[in-house]
């Protein structure tokens, strides 16, 4: 017996004697800003020692990979990205439940998140939707600055608004959700029909747009507002608004994924990301949100949710897969199908 425990350990490289050693090694699914998913990846890597293997990519389409390798799970762990979609991911039995001891050390909205989605979730950040727009072109183009949901489907802003799909954006589903709780469903659907005549592109990405503005490839964008104050903090010409009738927001989540490989690291992960100092490195990363540990130090050029128009934004409801798939169902139909 004990030669062939010798000779079974040398065929797969390990120590006779010895039980298989953890993992060094993590595979994080990113739906924050690139440099940001980066930079979260270089400082765990020193801190821990594990290899971490990265891919950046938007909550939506993270969300339908997830699905996708449910089977064969190929993540550890989702990270960013707007919390309707973790609690998606969560009702389709692709996240397990986690407690994490940091939860004490988070703000009540964050703890409210994880308790909502049976703590198959929490919240990392926050930031509200609005309006970012290239200032220098808006003068160029006599345009007035847009305060409203109302203002931005005036005929003055013909092919000047851009906002990512919600098929493939947390960003631009939030949006969707946003103008249904504001509006009610009918009249939201009557606007986003005015509005698609106003819009030049329905990009991929829920970054997108407001990059664009900044790189005056379109006037408007509709974004979460923390995305243009972060472009505007590396000097090109952007503003931003909160719409005038009341606005959603995100609370940018985080899960860990089931029947991944590397369990114990994901929960090392998942604790660590909740700690003040990682989440200081969004600042350093340019990165504009409400962090979610009351420790964290929020950056002085973040918009200041208070002076917002809040709506009591329905996570629970908009944040079931079923209600998703119904709105966005509907959008494709009536709205994204509209010629241009």
């Amino acid at each position: 017996m004990r030669t062939l425990l010798v000779i079974l350990s040398l065929i797969i490289g390990l120590p006779a004697g010895t039980h298989a050693q953890p993992t060094k090694e993590l595979v994080v699914y990113c739906s924050v800003l690139n440099e940001w998913c980066t930079l979260m990846v270089q400082e765990y890597e020193r801190a821990t020692g594990v290899k971490v293997t990265m891919t950046q990519k938007g909550s939506g389409e993270t969300v339908a990979q997830l699905r996708a390798e449910a089977a064969n799970p190929r993540a550890d762990i989702f990270y960013g990205g707007v919390g309707d979609q973790h609690m998606e991911a969560g009702e389709a039995g692709v996240t397990v439940e986690y407690k994490s001891p940091m939860l004490a050390e988070l703000h009540p909205w964050a703890q409210r998140q994880a308790e909502q989605t049976g703590f198959k979730s929490v919240g990392i950040y926050a930031g509200a939707l609005g309006f970012v727009w290239n200032t220098e072109l808006l003068a160029k183009k006599n345009l007035p600055e847009p305060k409203c949901w109302a203002d931005v489907v005036k005929p003055a802003y013909k092919d000047e608004v851009q906002i990512s799909n919600p098929a493939s954006s947390g960003t631009a589903y939030v949006a969707l959700a946003t103008l249904i709780q504001v509006m009610g469903e009918e009249p939201a659907f009557d606007y986003l029909k005015k509005l698609h005549a106003n819009v030049n592109q329905y990009t991929r990405s829920g970054p997108a747009p407001v990059r664009n503005a900044a790189r005056g490839e379109t006037t408007i964008g509709i974004n979460f507002l923390h995305d243009g104050v972060a472009e505007a903090a590396a000097g090109f010409p952007l503003k931003v608004q909160a719409p005038c009738e009341g606005t959603g927001y995100e609370i940018g989540s985080m899960s860990i994924v089931k029947g991944g490989k590397n369990l114990e690291n994901a929960k090392k992960w998942y604790d660590w990301a909740l700690t003040a100092d990682a989440q200081n490195l969004a600042k350093k990363a340019k990165s504009f949100q409400v962090p979610s540990n009351r420790k964290a130090s929020a950056p002085e050029q973040m918009p200041k949710m208070e002076s917002m128009k809040l709506i009591d934004y329905d996570f629970q409801k908009y944040g079931s897969g079923v209600e998703r798939k119904r709105i966005i169902a509907r959008w494709e139909k009536e709205v994204g199908s509209l010629p241009k």
